[in-house]
């Protein structure tokens, strides 16, 4: 590509020496003389060197020519190859991601990758030259128009953050922005380290994406700037469970957490973990056996007022400082009460029975059956879980749900007997059909939601589940699990909280084996509990991203010291106040997962598209794209000198002395002497003769 290509306007002029030859072979008319005829065989026996000769000269001078025009065009060399020529940019969208991942640094540390993505950007971004600069950052998917890309490395939107990237939804802020300001050519610059999870290349979404941007009249070139190698050494800490349990002996803390590695260890490495509790620090050493160290319900003695507070664990700092640390909130547990809605007790009694075993005897679990008229009886502000098989609630049945659902309760929706109209969340039951022989479940998603792996890292028996009769949906929705007929079994409805469930069949006999199979329907009653009890308490842990505007962000106190704005506390690793509650902010599982997007894949995902990709690594400070115009003008000036060297006459030889040749006495060359004369008259004699003639 070239900074100035307006210039590659001149290359016709390349063409001026060759012109210049053809005339300079017009200038002279061919005349036969008789009397030059000898001179012209004599000519054609050396012609053949004068013409290679004369073919070089005109080669060098054209070369000359053709490097000073390339050179005044300033060309570029980079691994995007495919950038090269086209007028200027109107507008330069930049999606960054922001996730902790990529906090990685270099196998010799120094800077990261999000820090060297940022320079790479702007050094490039600075040659290339644009009208417009817009960033789309992995925490907001907002549009935020920059005066220049210089500013990438001044505000607070381009810093790391805890937060997972979903560049299916930065795409499509990119899409609504192209949209809605209709810009002139228009190029979009992606920097990620390419993880499976941000992407999502599994996920419909890039369909829908890829043939949206392919309905503009311009077309738009995306440039991928990867950052793909992963840190076979670094370690993640995560706590897995902190609960305050009171014994005979006192109040304890139990805490259990796990350190996993991508490259399993030789023997076994013992690990200090420094532990903060309330602001007290102590130290105890892990041992780190393969890929994976793991502390279970390790008893920290508090005093007996410490009813709630928070904590802290950290691991010795190595390639990724962003997951050396995890934040936990502890607090007296709160009991887990589960309302059934039921338009027969009889069938849900599979549900009650689940709901109702507690998996730790430190909590109770309650259960209420009941009505949906009876729904303002209940005292919603002590209820972790709603199983709702009836039909879909409205009128004031509605109201009562979406404040349940506002504050952060979950709801897991079952089929009634007879479908009606009703929608819930953009979801609505059609109609039941019945199978001619029992179905197993198709897929389903383990590294996420109710169906995600044990903490083990083994799978659910999601796959032993059969089916017999099951209720067609029809709206927008996330699939969990599904038959193999595609329909789905387990889903979740589209909300902000993402906290509403269906479930296209029941526990009854004759219809699923979910009660025969208890295990998988007892882990997914359970989770939806947990997580609905804790908006029950004073505590809450929360994953960082982006929360529902009724959570009053702003109004967030910072516990432990950060540099982050208030505004951005939700998408920053912490713990945070607010009045009497306590939050604990950390990156979701899935950052530590180390598994990148194949390049054959992620390069399907952009089929249609003006697309090339980059690989960089962390700490790089050598530019992406350089200026070599130097080579041309070096160019230039070799074929210079080569057209002079050629332009050299050649030596004469020097006529032999007659004397030095050795020729016998005087008489000998008085005769040849005379002979040359009489043979010089009888020419010149012949000569006269042909132009008398």
């Amino acid at each position: 590509m070239f900074v100035q290509p307006w210039m590659l306007y001149a290359l016709p002029i390349i063409s001026l020496p060759i012109l210049i030859h053809l005339i300079n072979q017009r200038r002279f008319q061919n005349v036969q003389w008789a009397a030059m005829r000898f001179l012209l065989m004599a000519n054609r026996m050396s012609r053949g060197y004068a013409r290679i000769r004369q073919w070089l000269i005109l080669l060098a001078r054209t070369l000359a020519i053709f490097g000073l025009i390339i050179a005044v065009s300033r060309p570029l060399s980079s691994g995007w190859l495919s950038v090269a020529g086209g007028s200027k940019v109107d507008t330069t969208l930049i999606l960054l991601d922001r996730s902790s991942s990529m906090s990685e640094q270099g196998p010799a540390g120094g800077k990261t990758k999000l820090e060297t993505g940022r320079n790479q950007l702007i050094q490039s971004l600075n040659m290339l030259k644009s009208d417009h600069y817009v960033l789309i950052d992995s925490a907001t998917n907002e549009a935020v128009e920059l005066e220049s890309p210089d500013q990438l490395n001044s505000i607070p939107q381009t810093s790391a953050v805890g937060a997972s990237a979903d560049v299916p939804a930065m795409m499509q802020s990119a899409y609504d922005y192209v949209n809605a300001n209709k810009p002139g050519r228009t190029e979009v610059w992606i920097c990620s380290d390419v993880r499976k999870h941000d992407w999502d290349a599994d996920g419909g979404r890039w369909q829908v994406m890829r043939d949206a941007f392919l309905e503009f009249q311009l077309p738009i070139r995306f440039h991928l700037l990867a950052y793909g190698n992963v840190a076979d050494e670094n370690r993640a800490v995560r706590v897995t469970s902190a609960r305050r349990v009171e014994t005979t002996s006192g109040v304890d803390l139990l805490l259990s957490l796990e350190i996993e590695q991508k490259t399993p260890v030789e023997g076994r490495v013992q690990i200090p973990v420094e532990l903060e509790i309330d602001g007290g620090r102590s130290t105890i050493d892990v041992e780190l056996a393969g890929t994976t160290a793991e502390l279970k319900d390790h008893a920290i003695p508090l005093n007996a007022d410490q009813v709630r507070g928070w904590g802290r664990v950290s691991i010795p700092a190595d390639e990724n400082l962003a997951d050396n640390s995890f934040y936990f909130v502890y607090d007296k547990p709160v009991a887990r009460k589960t309302i059934i809605v039921a338009e027969d007790r009889d069938g849900v009694r599979p549900l009650a029975l689940a709901a109702g075993i507690s998996p730790d005897p430190t909590y109770a679990c309650n259960v209420e059956v009941i009505s949906a008229d009876q729904l303002v009886s209940v005292e919603w502000d002590k209820v972790s879980l709603v199983l709702w098989q009836d039909q879909l609630p409205d009128g004031s049945e509605l109201e009562i749900v979406d404040s349940y659902i506002a504050r952060g309760g979950q709801v897991v929706f079952f089929p009634p007997l007879n479908p009606n109209q009703n929608s819930y969340s953009g979801v609505q039951w059609k109609s039941w059909v019945s199978l001619d022989e029992e179905a197993p479940v198709g897929t389903w998603i383990g590294d996420q939601d109710l169906l995600a792996n044990a903490q083990s890292g083994a799978s659910l028996p999601v796959g032993e589940l059969r089916v017999m009769r099951y209720c067609e949906l029809e709206g927008e929705h996330l699939s969990l699990a599904s038959l193999r007929n595609g329909s789905p079994l387990i889903c979740r409805a589209l909300t902000d909280r993402r906290n509403v469930y269906f479930c296209s069949t029941t526990a009854t006999v004759g219809e699923s084996s979910l009660a025969r199979d208890g295990v998988v329907l007892y882990v997914m009653i359970h989770r939806a509990l947990s997580n609905g009890s804790k908006v029950l308490g004073t505590t809450r842990q929360l994953i960082a991203q982006r929360q529902p505007e009724s959570e009053e962000v702003a109004n967030w106190r910072a516990v432990l010291e950060t540099d982050s704005l208030s505004t951005e506390y939700d998408v920053h690793p912490g713990v945070y106040s607010s009045e009497e509650r306590l939050f604990a902010v950390n990156r979701s599982l899935a950052e530590d997962a180390p598994v990148t997007v194949g390049e054959e894949q992620l390069a399907n995902l952009f089929e249609g598209l003006e697309f090339d990709r980059v690989d960089d690594v962390a700490g790089n400070s050598t530019s992406l794209i350089q200026e070599v115009w130097r080579v041309f003008l070096a160019l230039m000036m070799a074929a210079l000198v080569a057209e002079a060297l050629l332009c050299l006459p050649r030596k004469r030889q020097p006529e032999a002395d007659p004397l030095s040749k050795g020729w016998g006495d005087s008489g000998s060359v008085g005769k040849q002497s005379g002979s040359s004369d009489s043979n010089g008259q009888t020419r010149r004699a012949s000569a006269t003769r042909e132009v008398s003639a």
